[in-house]
């Protein structure tokens, strides 16, 4: 399984009909899975159980950059936007365009401990998700978020915090100290 990553733990599924574009750019770590028809083209650092479900797409190019930190996920049909282009009109539009003509934003993405979103969401440049903070089925992420946090909508509003404990305690049965 190894094809070329820049590193790869145990016990990693990832579906054959995954598309990452630049595994040589992808640190994977243990028990994680990543589920059929993910495409992922952005440098990316998975820590451990991590599960990326089907359909969930990762954009934004080589120079943008996805952390998933332990125990976070990504809900089926997701789109997590670590790059853009500016559409406002100050350059053209599209990756068949010479650079020089375009105006493109790179950033990162970080998806703290226990974080993760629902169903087809999706997440645009430079978020952070904090640990612990969710957000719900169809929702748009456009700022930060707050831990243990519960955000949903579009855009997405904070509506309820999440109990930590029993997570935590989990958490620990495994090794994990927090």
């Amino acid at each position: 399984m190894n094809k070329d990553y820049k590193s790869i733990g145990e016990d990693v599924f990832i579906h054959d009909t995954a598309i990452i574009k630049r595994p040589h750019k992808c640190d994977i770590g243990s028990h994680n899975a990543i589920d059929n028809w993910v495409t992922i083209s952005t440098s990316m650092k998975m820590k451990d159980y991590i599960h990326i479900a089907p359909n969930v797409t990762i954009i934004g190019g080589v120079e943008s950059f996805l952390i998933l930190e332990d125990f976070s996920f990504i809900g089926a049909g997701s789109k997590i936007v670590c790059g853009s282009e500016d559409f406002t009109g100050k350059g053209l539009i599209g990756p068949t365009i010479p650079k020089e003509l375009r105006v493109i934003t790179y950033s990162t993405i970080t998806i703290e401990r226990f974080a993760g979103c629902g169903v087809n969401c999706t997440i645009m440049p430079g978020v952070r998700m904090a640990e612990g903070s969710v957000l719900g089925a169809n929702s748009l992420l456009t700022k930060d978020t707050e831990p243990w946090t519960i955000y949903v909508g579009s855009p997405a509003k904070p509506v309820k915090l999440r109990e930590k404990d029993i997570i935590l305690e989990n958490a620990k049965k495994l090794g994990y100290e927090f």
